[in-house]
């Protein structure tokens, strides 16, 4: 029995349409908590499994390569994959895909704990965990991005979108504990048999949820290349030129932006002289701010100039980034004060980014350009970490986080500065 798909009563043609101009079921809301409830579980256990993982191989190594070897796992694949994820998902019922990748995620999750409770766990089989996760988000992510414009309002479509980034910042404060307590108390094992659990709730959460295929015509006559296919995406992108434009100098923000969540530890380590429990409230400082960020996105719906935003949180977030560089090494908690800051800032980025994404390209070619906007995101990061890095050692700490922060401010200007951006933010850009 699937949920009905009777128009909401309400008098506004707006109201009754998704914002891809679909009809609405009646009770839309419902079906968005009950898809999103299971996602949080998966969020939630995934994240309590990457951290136990992460643990695991620090208590077992200690080496700092393995853990960047880690890192780059962890993006790696999805930026790679992403725009055939896309493809993927324009192709084939996006619901079936979610599951799919969610699925296929947990089974990893699982096989890794029965070898580990067999004794027979290794750093490679742990690693294979890290990239099998990294291409699940490669084919999960566009699909799901792709989905939302087709089950909630325009009005509500950016609140939908900051809910990941909410339910993120909430994860990376509850899931370590909650991975280490597990790991410490029942074992390694159990952490992976709990992610497992979590997969599974999300693709029954997804089950009764009515998403619809799309097609195009020629798509459904013929079976073309996944390159061809990927090339359209790429060119339903470039025909907004203000659309592109932002794309590029976003990526290029997350080039800049990438170093500092790696560099946390270290500045905290480096240049205020502090522990471990210091180096956690810094992580949990910022983690708080994204969770703000994104209830004051959902409280207020961000408004209608979402390229301005994306300028505002660049400028915002580089200016706190500047700042925290030439603190003096005995005002840590004001470092704290500016990571709750540069968290809650931050949050105002990813949600509107897609959200203009999705107002800007057509439904049926939706999957592809979002899958190329994950890709160069995810390629940004690991990016932006190998630069900052290097950067870090030869000029410290300190200075670099000053150095960033102007750079990140310089492209939060430039961000809003042509024409063609700012078309964005008119009615006839939306």
């Amino acid at each position: 029995m699937g949920f009905s798909s009777r128009p909401l009563p309400d008098n506004s043609a707006e109201s009754r349409l998704s914002a891809s101009g679909r009809p609405l079921s009646k009770n839309w809301l419902a079906i968005i908590a009950f898809i999103w409830a299971g996602q949080a579980v998966s969020m939630f256990t995934s994240y309590a499994a990457s951290f136990a993982a992460v643990w695991y191989v620090t208590e077992t190594t200690g080496s700092a390569i393995l853990l960047s070897a880690m890192s780059i796992c962890a993006y790696l694949p999805q930026g790679i994959l992403s725009p055939y994820g896309g493809v993927v998902a324009d192709r084939y019922n996006r619901k079936a895909v979610i599951i799919a990748a969610d699925m296929a995620v947990g089974l990893v999750s699982l096989a890794l704990g029965l070898f580990i409770l067999l004794g027979d766990v290794s750093i490679a089989a742990i690693m294979f965990m890290v990239v099998a996760r990294s291409v699940g988000q490669a084919f999960h992510g566009p699909a799901m991005m792709a989905a939302m414009p087709m089950l909630v309002p325009e009005k509500h479509l950016l609140r939908i979108n900051t809910l990941d980034m909410m339910l993120m910042s909430v994860a990376g404060i509850v899931s370590p504990a909650l991975g280490i307590m597990l790991y410490e108390g029942i074992g390694f094992y159990a952490v992976m048999f709990l992610d497992f659990v979590g997969a599974a709730l999300a693709c029954l959460a997804l089950v009764k949820a009515h998403i619809p295929s799309v097609h195009e015509e020629a798509a459904a006559c013929e079976k073309r290349h996944p390159l061809v296919e990927m090339k359209e995406g790429w060119d339903a992108l470039r025909a907004n030129r203000g659309l592109f434009l932002l794309i590029v100098l976003i990526t290029l923000g997350m080039v800049s932006f990438g170093p500092m969540g790696s560099l946390y530890p270290l500045m905290t380590y480096d240049h205020f002289g502090g522990d471990g429990f210091m180096a956690a409230v810094a992580e949990a400082t910022f983690a708080g701010g994204l969770f703000v960020g994104s209830l004051i996105i959902m409280a207020w719906g961000g408004g209608k100039r979402l390229a301005l935003l994306l300028g505002v949180s660049c400028v915002a977030f580089g200016v706190l980034a500047a700042a925290s560089g030439l603190l003096a090494p005995s005002m840590f908690w004001v470092f704290a004060v500016l990571c709750v800051l540069m968290g809650m800032v931050c949050a105002w980025f990813n949600g509107p980014t897609v959200t203009l994404v999705q107002r800007n390209v057509p439904e049926e070619k939706m999957g592809r350009a979002l899958g190329f906007v994950t890709a160069a995101m995810g390629l940004a990061s690991p990016i932006g970490i190998a630069i900052g890095g290097v950067a870090a050692e030869a000029i410290g700490v300190a200075p670099f986080f000053v150095i960033d922060g102007i750079v990140c401010t310089i492209i939060g200007i430039a961000l809003y500065l042509p024409k063609s951006v700012r078309a964005l933010d008119e009615p006839s850009g939306e």
